[in-house]
């Protein structure tokens, strides 16, 4: 039951279809384009953050007024009785520090509604305040110490892992905590000290994504620091596992869905073929009993078509075997005549007791030779025909000149006969041209027909003002060749007859065993071969019941 299940050409179409629906799942797992947008809004919100907040430690910023600054260089620089003067200068650039007592509240407060991790630099990168150190009173601090054992991670884990392996952007700086807190190993922070804010996308060692921002904080133009922000570690991959984890239950479902289908397309393509299959290797091995192949002929598509053409096939191969099989019958009929004859005058012969009687017996025996020889001849002739055609090319035939000249050569093969009629060839259509007689097929094999008919027509043609006419005519899609001699006709009942292999129906005074009774036979199918038909009718005299000759009938296919 399996093997008829997924037979080679379900799992065909199954891992097609699916192959089809993973290069797209693939394509949208890696969804860039849907990370790089992810990444690029996280940016434009910690800029806006930062900006936000930056502006609000400027704003705490004072001026240290109580502290008196003196520049020893100056001071020895000023001679017995100077002194500094005010507006020297020594006031002009106003210190404007940031007071970590005076700024913690102020970014606990803007920072703990998120999970942003903000940290300040003064302006010698070194770290004044990180938020992940500021706490409220009461509150307790946790720390995510690692395990004393790792735990090994579990099956479905590291599939997961290795497959989100190939969707890892490996191009990425990675995250480390820098000892001490310096802002020195952050360009970002450099650039915002140096005034010009920056952003930098980093991965940390566990490969997770991790976007900083890093804005000035500074207060009539004056840098008095750097604030930085940063994303907490697999903060952006989350949202990019849980939309591939989605995609990943709408794969399944329309995996499923896929699946049944594919089995559904499968099961009306692979069980129709599997039947005939079976019904194909049922006909090669049932030798006794005649086998049926099913019919598919209602389905309008290959399928049916194929079993249309089975069954023909089939029909024409059992038709070929009954034919086969009634024509070796006929043969063994047809020689064992004259090869009785011929064994009773081989055994009469020592027994003839004068001369006379000893070369009638040798008459016979020569009479049934040639007669056997007659017959050899044309079940050769009609056995080889069908392999004949079937090998040959058809080529291109003009029918009126096939015609004319077999008339011509008919002619001068009469006037050696004893019986010689007058052969005249008629053309229906008075203007015609060359290509409306042309027809495709093989002209020796038309030419045979030909000879036939007009040989037949000449034995049935009286010995005195026998005539045997030749007429052509162009249908739409036909060319009709017709034979007409003026003798006695054809018996009503054996119309159909004469075309019977080994049927002859002599006329009067002809000597017996001249023919073999296979000319019209082998004439007929090989018409049929050409996809024409031959048939037999009486030409109507002037009473009824009285026929003034026989007419054959040759139709083929105009050539297009």
């Amino acid at each position: 039951m399996g093997n008829y299940v997924f037979s080679s050409l379900t799992r065909r179409i199954l891992i097609l279809n699916l192959a089809a629906l993973g290069v797209m799942v693939v394509g949208i797992l890696y969804i860039n384009q849907f990370r790089d947008g992810l990444v690029q809004a996280r940016i434009e919100s910690l800029m806006t953050q930062g900006e936000i907040i930056a502006g609000a430690i400027a704003a705490s910023a004072t001026v240290e007024s109580n502290a008196i600054t003196i520049d020893p260089e100056r001071l020895l620089e000023l001679q017995a009785g100077e002194s500094l003067a005010p507006g020297s200068g020594q006031l002009d650039s106003l210190d404007f520090p940031i007071n970590p007592e005076r700024v913690a509240p102020v970014l606990q407060r803007l920072i703990s509604p998120t999970l942003t991790r903000a940290r300040i630099f003064d302006r010698d990168a070194s770290l004044l305040l990180d938020s992940r150190q500021l706490y409220s009173r009461g509150q307790i601090l946790r720390y995510g110490l690692p395990p004393v054992l790792e735990e090994e991670p579990g099956f479905w884990k590291r599939v997961e892992k290795f497959f989100l392996g190939f969707f890892t952007r490996s191009d990425l700086p990675v995250y480390r905590e820098q000892p001490g807190g310096s802002g020195t190993a952050f360009p970002e922070v450099i650039s915002a000290l140096q005034g010009s804010p920056a952003t930098l996308v980093r991965v940390s060692e566990q490969g997770e994504q991790i976007v900083s921002v890093a804005v000035p904080v500074q207060r009539y133009r004056a840098v008095l620091g750097a604030l930085m922000l940063s994303t907490q570690g697999g903060d952006i991959d989350r949202i990019v596992a849980a939309e591939r984890r989605a995609i990943l239950r709408v794969f399944g479902v329309a995996a499923v869905v896929t699946a049944i289908l594919s089995m559904l397309l499968a099961s009306t393509i692979a069980n129709p073929l599997r039947r005939l299959s079976a019904a194909a290797i049922r006909v090669r091995r049932g030798v006794r009993s005649r086998e049926e192949i099913p019919d598919f002929s209602d389905r309008q598509d290959e399928i049916g078509n194929l079993s249309v053409a089975l069954r023909d096939m089939t029909n024409a191969l059992y038709a070929r075997i009954e034919a086969i099989e009634s024509f070796a019958a006929d043969v063994s009929h047809e020689l064992k005549n004259p090869l009785t004859s011929l064994r009773s005058a081989v055994e009469t012969l020592p027994l003839a007791k004068n001369e006379h009687s000893r070369e009638r017996l040798m008459e016979v025996i020569q009479h049934d030779v040639r007669r056997l020889d007659r017959l050899i001849t044309d079940i050769s002739d009609a056995s080889r025909l069908d392999a004949e055609l079937a090998r040959d090319d058809a080529s291109r035939v003009d029918l009126l000149k096939l015609v004319t000249d077999l008339a011509e050569a008919s002619r001068g093969t009469g006037r050696q006969k004893k019986k010689s009629a007058e052969i005249v060839v008629q053309i229906d259509k008075k203007e015609h041209q060359a290509r409306d007689f042309y027809v495709s097929g093989h002209d020796l094999r038309l030419g045979q027909v030909l000879t036939n008919l007009i040989e037949n027509g000449r034995s049935f043609a009286p010995e005195v003002g026998g005539r045997i006419t030749i007429s052509l005519s162009r249908l739409p899609r036909h060319v009709v060749v017709a034979v007409d001699d003026n003798g006695p006709g054809i018996r009503v009942d054996s119309i159909e007859r004469i075309f019977e292999r080994f049927y002859t129906d002599r006329p009067a005074g002809e000597a017996f065993g001249q023919n073999s009774g296979l000319g019209l036979s082998i004439s007929r199918q090989i018409v049929e071969a050409h996809g024409g038909r031959l048939t037999a009718e009486n030409i109507p005299g002037s009473k009824p019941g009285d026929f003034r000759g026989a007419r054959f009938v040759m139709t083929l296919p105009a050539e297009k």
